[in-house]
């Protein structure tokens, strides 16, 4: 039998495209858990997935590797969340919010401690393209954040 929990989740969370499955694949990737829906792939390679994370959750450094090209787009759906380069503030976002991340540059992305957040992820095809996972984001470094 279904918890009422686990129905709150599929039902409410990940805006308007749907929460998706748990992101198995990733996970290892993640501290929390996510969940994926893939949306679209174009015939010339740029993907389109929504990502959700519960609160807390947040992916590792990583970087979108790419000689030419490249890249990616972030299009936030739904709660709040961050963002953050190497070297640089993190940022807060909501619903509505882009990023763009260009090439070659670590990044990570998560929710808030209090909130779902959901982004539709935007893989912007390149020449030579690979993504490098990196270190997880630390509970010192993420807490830091929360306030």
């Amino acid at each position: 039998m279904e918890k009422e929990a686990d129905k709150n989740v599929t039902e409410i969370h990940g805006g308007a495209f749907g929460i998706g499955e748990p992101n198995v694949n990733f996970a290892k990737y993640f501290i929390g858990n996510s969940y994926l829906k893939q949306l679209a792939k174009t015939e010339n390679g740029i993907g389109f997935a929504n990502v959700t994370f519960e609160p807390r959750c947040r992916n590792n450094w990583h970087i979108h590797k790419a000689e030419k090209g490249g890249g990616q787009v972030l299009i936030c759906v739904e709660g709040e969340g961050w963002y953050q380069e190497e070297g640089k503030p993190a940022r807060s976002l909501k619903e509505g919010d882009i990023v763009v991340i260009p090439a070659n540059v670590k990044h990570w992305h998560g929710a808030k401690a209090k909130s779902w957040f959901s982004h539709i992820s935007v893989e912007i095809p390149g020449e030579n393209t690979s993504n490098e996972w990196c270190e997880p984001v630390t509970d010192e470094e993420y807490g830091k954040l929360e306030y």
